[in-house]
């Protein structure tokens, strides 16, 4: 969490999981044949390899290394994701009351998106690393001032950023599993919600997500606290996306194996998981890689992000737990990793091929094969392009060039479906259903087509079980 956490106590951290094998009876007499799994090449990054199954893997960066060729080498090779470290803290963008500055901000927002990396914002609401004017203030002045800060650091990243971690470490150490007694708790036992509220308005097209350490062990009070109320929010409407892990692992927190049932727990209320700031105290390979296999054995752990780069760049450097060398030399953990990324799940079963409407018998298409973001998908006649090689992720993307993400454009009937820099929001994000419908995650409507000539356009709409809405894989 960067260095002002160090004071805190160390105490004993789409397809989803829905059907990852495609389109059986999508009529009566028809039959969308699946085609068996292709093998994937190993690859040598973590990030990379990561991207096989529609997952990242990612790093905190500051913004002070970036001047290290050293630091910068292995930060842009290995990894596809980034953290600010510090940067993205209420300290540093908001240092003054109102007045906000994004300088070492944006220095590593701009390096991670001109490497093609995404980025998860670091944090909106949290009790440590608050400017003197902020730990000055309580009840309504306060309240209003997390709301005035939320809307905006993320008006300024509004659009940009494929997660926020809206609320930071809001539950108390140890066997109580009560709120942590800080400022903004005592401002009211709603702050949290109110915090994810003024959040989903300031950026709809963000994944919000609430963050914590020493939750990873499904037994202990402060889990089964966060559990509780991610699955009282889900049930009341109140818009959280995911939950992050932190999952600093150490003699007085290690890792249990009872983590990947925390990950599914968590999953089943219908939140999106990730691993947010790993460490490993000593980098075993054999807990890193079991680290790494419980996400890949969760269909909606979205990835993984290191702490850190080298053991020098660590929090915790006495700790040793990062995968490179503070020399800069791969450890026997980063390849345990890197081998257990290229052996874990992959993308599911028809993972790539042509997406044929069964009204029109045409396929979806990308307009003249661009690669221009915004570009709205039409119907087509079949044919063996590859603007029509739609490719289906873990994660429930739907990519055409790789890189490419089939995008709602909205949420309302009648919202163009476009291709776009694949960036991980719900937007992004389609459940092939079994029968033959596509529905928004984000929206819940349904892929439509409005004729069924050639150029009809793509767009979404309330589902009616229509054959304009029905589609095969071929």
């Amino acid at each position: 969490m960067g260095s002002a956490a160090l004071s805190r106590p160390v105490v004993h951290r789409k397809i989803r999981a829905l059907l990852l094998a495609l389109i059986l009876g999508v009529l009566s007499a028809a039959t969308a044949l699946v085609a068996p799994p292709a093998a994937h090449a190993a690859e040598s990054t973590l990030g990379a390899a990561a991207a096989q199954s529609g997952r990242y893997f990612g790093a905190a960066i500051a913004s002070g290394r970036l001047g290290d060729s050293a630091y910068t080498t292995i930060a842009n090779r290995e990894f596809n994701s980034v953290t600010a470290e510090n940067e993205m803290k209420i300290d540093a963008t908001e240092p003054q009351r109102g007045q906000f500055n994004f300088t070492a901000a944006d220095r590593v927002y701009n390096w991670a998106v001109q490497n093609g990396k995404q980025v998860r914002g670091h944090t909106l609401a949290w009790h440590s690393q608050q400017p003197g004017w902020m730990q000055s203030l309580s009840g309504s002045d306060l309240r209003q001032a997390m709301i005035n800060h939320i809307n905006g650091v993320m008006g300024h990243y509004k659009g940009k950023i494929a997660q926020w971690d809206v609320v930071n470490e809001a539950f108390a150490d140890g066997s109580s599993g009560a709120r942590r007694d800080s400022n903004l708790q005592r401002t009211g036992n709603d702050w949290i919600e109110v915090a994810f509220r003024t959040a989903r308005a300031a950026d709809p097209a963000a994944k919000l997500c609430y963050n914590d350490y020493n939750v990873e062990n499904w037994t202990w009070a402060k889990t089964q606290a966060m559990y509780n109320m991610v699955k009282d929010f889900k049930q009341r409407g109140v818009p959280i996306d995911c939950v992050g892990f932190q999952a600093h692992f150490n003699s007085g927190s290690p890792y249990d194996s009872n983590f990947r049932t925390t990950l599914q727990n968590f999953a089943a209320l219908g939140v999106d998981v990730a691993i947010t700031e790993l460490d490993i105290q000593g980098a075993s390979p054999t807990t890193y890689a079991a680290v790494t296999n419980d996400c890949l054995a969760v269909a909606r752990c979205l990835g993984i992000t290191v702490w850190g780069v080298r053991d020098s760049d660590s929090w915790r450097p006495e700790h040793t737990p990062l995968l490179f060398n503070s020399d800069g030399s791969k450890k026997p953990a980063y390849t345990a990793v890197l081998n257990a990324l290229n052996g874990g799940s992959t993308t599911p079963p028809g993972d790539s091929g042509q997406i044929k409407g069964v009204g029109s018998g045409r396929c979806l298409d990308v307009p003249n094969a661009s690669t221009a973001d915004g570009t709205q998908v039409q119907l087509w006649d079949c044919h063996s392009g590859t603007n029509q090689q739609w490719a289906l992720t873990a994660a429930g993307e739907l990519r055409v060039y790789g890189n490419k993400c089939l995008d709602a454009g909205g949420t309302a009937d009648g919202a163009r479906v476009q291709i776009y820099g694949c960036w991980g929001g719900d937007n992004q994000k389609w459940r092939l259903n079994s029968d033959g419908s596509i529905t928004g995650v984000q929206s819940g409507r349904c892929l439509d087509a409005a004729g069924t000539s050639n150029g009809t356009r793509i767009q979404l709409y309330t589902c009616s079980n229509g054959s304009n809405q029905r589609w095969t894989r071929t």
